[in-house]
């Protein structure tokens, strides 16, 4: 028979289970951790931007939240989510890689787009061109790109979705200039012809032109240039703005599946609408994307000088079609790297 010492010491060794086990729950239950999948350069934004929504939650909740932060091309990225990575929000470069999301594997709705505001792209940016300091070869606009003593560096269109913006930013200038787009697939032949290393994404290609020394134009996302500018080698580069450019709008979205099923949709959802915030705009600005609030965007007007900008959809017939004439298997970029080789 057990004596009342034991018996005591077996409640008291059950109590204190069922004590850490509530101490345990209720520290699951004041944290959090959200998954972010990303294009190539904004991990130093949602960097800061991490930081300050979860203050702000935390003061809000009571909850802490932890971010796990995933960057790569954005077609990349778009690819492994629909292959299974368990993600709660995608805030990838362009709108047709998220509607893969929907279109390949149901993981969130065909009316995403309409969940937030400014067909939820809470930033904008465009294309520009980055030369070394003194711009040695005189690059001034898009025709001194298919020059044979200039070598431009881009990513990978397949992998990039800031590539496929300086795509048609390239194909567009070409078009109207010329006037019809067999003169516009030619400009793009010859400028890829001057491309001597194709990068999987953004964040590659500016290692390349930066740290490798390689091209003398680096077709570049305007906040990624910008930080090539100031942070990564400051005096080193300075940014040329073409005479037509094209205005990139990258959305985001919560991942209805994953979100559902990891029970993080009331944070996944106000980390999104926190991006809209004037505090989060700011922040926006201040990593030179364009904020989509025109009057935050307003305050920071001298850091975004006017630029003449077509859009996918006046231009290409929205994101569908861009995708399917251009960046598809088989498509005008297919063959025109197949013509070069560059496959």
């Amino acid at each position: 028979m057990l004596s009342t010492l034991s018996l005591l010491i077996r409640f008291l060794f059950a109590t204190t289970l069922a004590l850490l086990l509530l101490v345990s729950l209720s520290a699951e239950a004041r944290s959090i951790t959200l998954m972010n999948v990303s294009y190539d350069p904004t991990r130093e934004f949602y960097r800061d931007y991490n930081e300050q929504f979860a203050r702000w939650w935390q003061q809000q909740t009571g909850q802490r939240v932890n971010f796990r932060l995933s960057n790569g091309g954005s077609g990349t990225q778009a690819r492994s989510l629909t292959e299974g990575l368990p993600a709660d929000v995608a805030t990838l470069a362009l709108a047709y890689d998220i509607d893969q999301l929907h279109e390949r594997s149901q993981l969130i709705p065909a009316d995403w787009q309409q969940r937030l505001p400014y067909n939820s792209a809470p930033y904008t940016s465009t294309v520009v061109f980055l030369v070394r300091s003194g711009n040695p070869k005189g690059i001034q606009d898009w025709d001194d790109l298919i020059r044979d003593d200039v070598q431009v560096i881009t990513p990978n269109p397949k992998t990039s979705g800031g590539a496929r913006w300086n795509y048609l930013a390239a194909w567009a200038y070409a078009e109207r200039k010329y006037g019809n787009k067999e003169q516009a697939r030619n400009f793009v032949q010859q400028l890829f012809a001057r491309v001597p290393v194709l990068d999987p994404g953004a964040r590659g290609a500016t290692n390349s032109f930066v740290q490798r020394g390689l091209g003398d134009v680096f077709l570049a996302w305007e906040n990624e240039a910008f930080l090539a500018m100031e942070k990564l080698a400051p005096g080193q580069f300075e940014i040329v703005l073409p005479s037509l450019s094209i205005l990139a709008e990258p959305p985001v979205t919560v991942i209805d599946a994953n979100v559902d099923r990891r029970g993080t949709r009331t944070v996944a959802e106000a980390y999104l609408e926190h991006l809209y915030s004037d505090e989060a705009q700011r922040l926006i600005a201040q990593h030179y994307y364009r904020p989509a609030n025109p009057v935050i965007a307003a305050e920071f007007s001298d850091r975004f000088p006017a630029l003449q900008l077509v859009t996918v959809d006046e231009f290409f017939g929205g994101w569908q079609q861009a995708q399917a004439d251009h960046f598809s298997h088989g498509g005008v970029l297919d063959q025109l790297l197949q013509q070069l080789n560059r496959r």
